[in-house]
């Protein structure tokens, strides 16, 4: 784009940086019963005993489409749903906001965009959201076997919309399903989250 001044401002008034958290790494995951695009009610409780990745997506924020159009994100939810790990994608957008969209059409965007996610859930009351005090889209949780948060923040070190620099970033989530997995401890279990903020009701 020619104006990348123009460009670099607005996009710098999108990012929303988390500085508080609702749940600590090492908290207990807060307890939800939501609905996904088919109308089915998922709980957390659904998987206990399960490695969890909770995922918040706008699909019209320029942050998600740059892990989504990379085919980043997709890859992400693949290796790691191969493995046993249960990936929960979060539309926490309120009714009439921007990225809202009904079970169907979620559902249709979603498999255009190739998601891998174990469950898309709507979330357009933010309850569930909230209770993990959900920043940005994308905004990612790991939740461990033992019901724990393991890992809270971004999905990589690099804060931009720029999916050139997916390859050359720390990826914190990754990273934290590994160690979760082999039994360690996770070495960088929280960081400021980047992307659009969730639009919940106003």
């Amino acid at each position: 784009m020619k104006n990348n001044t123009f460009l670099g401002a607005v996009l710098g008034a999108m990012i929303c940086s988390a500085t508080a958290y609702a749940v600590e790494p090492g908290d207990a995951a807060p307890a939800f019963t939501v609905k996904n695009v088919k109308g089915e009610e998922v709980s957390l409780s659904d998987y206990k005993d399960k490695v969890v990745v909770l995922e918040w997506i706008n699909h019209s924020c320029p942050f998600v489409q740059k892990h989504y159009g990379s085919g980043n994100m997709q890859k992400l939810q693949e290796t790691y749903t191969g493995k046993d790990v249960v990936w929960i994608s979060v539309n926490s957008s309120a009714e009439g906001q921007q990225g809202y969209l009904p079970g169907e059409e979620l559902a249709a965007k979603s498999a255009k965009e190739g998601s891998k996610a174990s469950q898309i859930v709507i979330d357009s009351d933010g309850k569930v959201g909230h209770a993990y005090d959900a920043k940005t889209t994308p905004h990612m949780i790991v939740i461990g076997k033992d019901g724990k948060v393991a890992y809270n923040g971004a999905i990589d070190s690099k804060a931009s919309v720029d999916a050139a620099d997916i390859a050359s970033s720390d990826n914190y989530v990754a990273a934290a399903l590994d160690a979760v997995l082999a039994g360690q401890t996770v070495e960088t279990a929280k960081t400021k989250p980047y992307g659009c903020g969730v639009k919940y009701a106003k």
